[in-house]
């Protein structure tokens, strides 16, 4: 089954880059995947719709759930999955108490997080809203805010 899930994850984040304009070729290399099973799963071959369903509800649990559950599957190719299909955004705010112990760095599967000059810095790009850097935080440093898209 987890084999099922994870190729339901990979079709939905392949539909998802093609929009975004990116090339089969592209995609295949972002998910290190054989070009022909792109192309298989763009065209709705060996892939099951069950699987698809899965793979969409899962990406409907609240953002640690999701990224949690993709990491255990994927490991480091999570990320572009968790990125690519998450359907919010968020913006993460580093508050002056921060030490730069860097205990949320290295906790972040998504590596959103960097230290620069003894203070932790968040990629907004790569947040996905999990809150385990904040959870993980000794001084309450790490907000994190969901974002409102107009469109």
């Amino acid at each position: 089954m987890p084999k099922h899930i994870v190729s339901g994850l990979k079709y939905l984040t392949a539909v998802e880059l093609i929009r975004e304009g990116y090339s089969q070729k592209e995609v295949a290399k972002i998910l290190e995947m054989d070009r022909s099973t792109v192309s298989h799963y763009l065209n709705g071959r060996n892939l099951s719709w069950n699987s698809i369903e899965i793979a969409k509800k899962i990406t409907e649990v609240c953002p640690k759930d999701f990224l949690i559950l993709a990491y255990a599957l994927m490991q480091d190719k999570a990320r572009i999955v968790v990125k690519t299909c998450s359907v919010r955004d968020y913006k993460g705010i580093i508050k002056e108490s921060c030490i730069g112990c860097g205990l949320c760095a290295d906790i972040c599967l998504m590596k959103a997080i960097v230290l620069n000059d003894l203070k932790a810095q968040i990629d907004s790009d790569w947040c996905c809203g999990c809150l385990i850097c904040g959870e993980s935080c000794p001084t309450n440093s790490i907000e994190i805010l969901e974002v409102k898209n107009d469109f």
